[in-house]
């Protein structure tokens, strides 16, 4: 059969399954099931490890930066030059994924990003560090990425064997991103602020290992799935993943509204140092002198603007957590459209609370909310995209929504970085999420077949 002819699969996360215990068997609780298959054990506690240390090199990078230029278009720069390679090899990335088994894809990309961490630890370590080697380095780690992130989003099926526990496994997969995302800036704020940022990069090095052997130890993973008959060439192979989501409203719906958050609402990411480090410095002060401060102190600080940003992020992390267990929790025949919808609303209505405050406190307690909605957001999303896709075609999908969702949030973080630049840090995050927020109500009122999934 090829591409052309097929349908979307219908959203019914719990097909029968021969063989399959019941529910009411099961020793696990409901958000938790997917941990019973073995295979995703090993991956969700081997990739938390690998997590923690990617957030704590994101946190330390951004302080490297802005140590180094004192620029926010800087910062942006950053996230332009890991688009680069995106474009070109994210598709392919897809195809490889639909092709080849997903396991061996993956291991070589984790093992390209564990040496580009260990360069850049011992750049750092040592002194030798400068700006272009932080840019060198974000375009060859940014390159690992493209072709990783695609075969990593389909082999959650593989891992699961078959779509009865995906949503599941998708809900935790954002819980241990976030988890990540609260533990691991947390604990670059205190390593940086100690001693510096080459231990964090070093450290992220390290972690990779643990995914690595997660990936080693799985068994029975299924072969990649037949494809058409007849002789393909690689273009034409990934063009059959573009055609099917070009076919599917309710799939462009889906991506655009990831596109158009990634664009606008997203690079207050990118603006975090701006804001923890000018912002609200002074409103931070006391957080900063009770740990760094005063006759006996927490701790050694070498770089306290550190904590302040490490602190922002782990609230975030806290919020998307709560968040995604949430998503977990959902039952079958939850609408999860409708959800998706009210976290496509108050990820932006939060972020222009965020964008005004001048009180560290409240910045704090907005940025759970924050990492609530935008877990609702962005994890529904995924759900349904690959619910809805068929296996022979889910690498090649996901390979466009990972490319379109890391196009828009590296082209938003160099917009919001100049456009900071030239306005402020403040009125670009409010002009993005402003925007964002209207195009949310505008596909809440003009497609009510997304509130319907």
């Amino acid at each position: 059969m090829s591409s052309s002819t097929i349908s979307p699969t219908p959203y019914n996360p719990t097909p029968q399954i021969p063989g399959r215990a019941s529910r009411r068997s099961r020793p696990l609780p409901a958000t938790f099931r997917a941990l019973r298959h073995r295979n995703y054990r090993l991956w969700f506690f081997g990739q938390t490890v690998s997590l923690i240390g990617t957030w704590m090199q994101i946190v330390a990078q951004q302080v490297l930066v802005y140590r180094l230029t004192g620029s926010a278009a800087a910062l942006g720069m950053i996230s332009f030059i890991g688009l680069i390679p995106v474009l070109p090899l994210s598709l392919w990335g897809g195809s490889l994924s639909d092709r080849l088994p997903r396991r061996a894809i993956i291991l070589a990309m984790q093992a390209c990003q564990m040496l580009q961490a260990i360069v850049l630890a011992a750049l750092t370590w040592t002194g030798a560090v400068q700006l272009w080697h932080v840019y060198v380095l974000a375009l060859l780690l940014s390159a690992a990425v493209a072709i990783d992130l695609p075969a990593r989003q389909a082999f959650t099926v593989d891992m699961i064997n078959g779509k009865e526990d995906l949503a599941n496994a998708i809900g935790l997969n954002s819980a241990m991103f976030n988890a990540a995302r609260a533990i691991g800036p947390a604990l670059a704020g205190v390593l940086v602020a100690a001693i510096g940022e080459g231990p964090a990069f070093l450290f992220n090095g390290l972690s990779f290992l643990a995914v690595i052997a997660s990936l080693l130890m799985m068994r029975g993973l299924p072969a990649p799935a037949p494809q058409p008959a007849g002789r393909q060439s690689t273009l034409q192979h990934m063009a059959g993943g573009v055609r099917f989501m070009l076919r599917e409203r309710l799939l462009l719906t889906l991506v655009s509204l990831v596109a158009i958050s990634a664009f606008l609402s997203m690079p207050y990411n990118t603006l975090l140092p701006v804001f923890a480090g000018v912002i609200l410095k002074d409103s931070a002060q006391p957080t900063v002198q009770v740990l760094c401060g005063g006759e006996n102190p927490l701790m050694s600080c070498q770089s306290p603007e550190a904590l302040p940003l490490g602190l922002l992020y782990a609230m975030i992390g806290v919020g998307a957590v709560i968040g995604a267990l949430t998503v977990a929790s959902l039952k079958d025949q939850a609408r999860r459209g409708l959800y998706l919808t009210a976290g496509n609303l108050a990820f932006p209505a939060l972020l222009l609370i965020f964008a005004f405050s001048r009180s560290f406190s409240l910045s704090m307690l907005v940025m759970l909310f924050i990492g609530f909605s935008f877990v609702w957001q962005n994890a529904l999303a995924n759900t349904l995209l690959q619910v809805m896709t068929p296996d022979e075609l889910r690498g090649r999908v996901m390979a466009v929504y990972t490319l379109t969702f890391q196009t828009m949030m590296r082209l938003g973080g160099l917009q919001a970085g100049y456009l900071a630049d030239w306005l402020s840090a403040p009125l670009s995050v409010a002009l993005g999420a402003g925007i964002s927020l209207l195009y949310g109500l505008g596909i809440a009122v003009k497609v009510p077949g997304v509130r319907k999934l």
